[in-house]
């Protein structure tokens, strides 16, 4: 995903965008002391008992999107969260995170960054999706650009056909496998203007009219739990189209059609969606009214 915020990051100097990083970062942790000081600690149960009362089940698949600052403080870090996620989902359930190596601009990153090694490249998405990352029996998916992690029953039915594929978002992506298993996505302390990698499944399920993909085509080598080189070809973001993503205004499409409902987990505002709604959703409305993340009010 890249949006206005990234390219505005882009023109910054790095010591300065570095100096604003860590402000911001002692800041917060400065306010999650004081939450430990007060008491005020989630714990793996606790998380399951609210994950089970907003409606996560046994069986479940969920692709989770999340800011671990924003939960609040947790007893036992990133682990806390992710116990809590895989004992609510069981056995039969399955856990996906997005992993991606990339926090800027697909395409700066892509021409900075032409090789990405499965098991060695980081996930630049926070601390919850790297600790999953790490896990024993995580399958991550090869792709260079949106890489995605999932632990359980369905693990690499969702992962295996990344591989090769142009575009990061196709029917043989963990996003829209997602939504063929009927599964459900959790953006926990997050909204879709910073987590709405689902919103792309659309773009590659139609003939989409909008310019959405840069013109070149990258030569990128991925590395595989094998350490096998694959040379792939992908597709990054446009971002010129980047810069006009208005994802949020679709929240209010969303909810009314009863494809997301606002919960709450830990200290943060959560939204919980309905994957398979979610795009035969954006399908149909693109088709009839013209409704995209550039356009959320359709035909305008």
């Amino acid at each position: 995903m890249g949006n206005l915020k990234d390219t505005i990051r882009s023109l910054v100097p790095e010591f300065v965008l570095n100096w604003n990083r860590q402000r911001k970062k002692n800041a917060v942790n400065k306010q999650l002391e004081a939450q430990k000081t007060a008491g005020e600690i989630w714990t793996t149960k606790k998380l399951i008992q609210q994950l089970q009362n907003i409606g996560i089940q046994n069986g479940d698949h969920v692709l989770v999107h999340s800011s671990m600052s924003k939960i609040g403080y947790l007893e036992n870090g990133p682990k806390t969260f992710v116990d809590a996620l895989l004992e609510t989902v069981g056995e039969e359930g399955t856990v996906l995170m997005p992993s991606s190596p990339n926090a800027q601009l697909q395409l700066n990153y892509i021409r900075e960054n032409p090789v990405f090694d499965v098991r060695n490249s980081p996930s630049r998405l926070g601390a919850i999706t790297e600790y999953f990352r790490k896990l024993p029996n995580a399958h991550r998916s090869l792709n260079a650009t949106e890489p995605v992690v999932a632990l359980g029953a369905e693990a690499e039915f969702f992962t295996n056909g990344h591989f090769g594929e142009l575009t990061p978002y196709t029917s043989s992506s963990p996003f829209a496998r997602l939504a063929e298993k009927g599964g459900k996505i959790l953006y926990v302390g997050v909204t879709l203007a910073n987590a709405g990698t689902s919103l792309h499944v659309l773009e590659d399920a139609v003939d989409f009219h909008f310019p959405v993909y840069f013109s070149e085509i990258f030569d990128v080598e991925v590395i595989d739990y094998d350490n096998v080189k694959h040379k792939v070809k992908t597709k990054v973001h446009n971002p010129e189209m980047s810069i006009r993503r208005r994802c949020d205004e679709l929240l209010p499409h969303f909810e009314s059609a009863g494809i997301a409902q606002k919960v709450q987990l830990g200290n943060a505002q959560t939204w919980l969606f309905d994957a398979k709604k979610m795009k035969d959703w954006m399908i149909k409305s693109y088709l009839e009214k013209g409704i995209t993340m550039y356009t959320p009010n359709g035909n305008e």
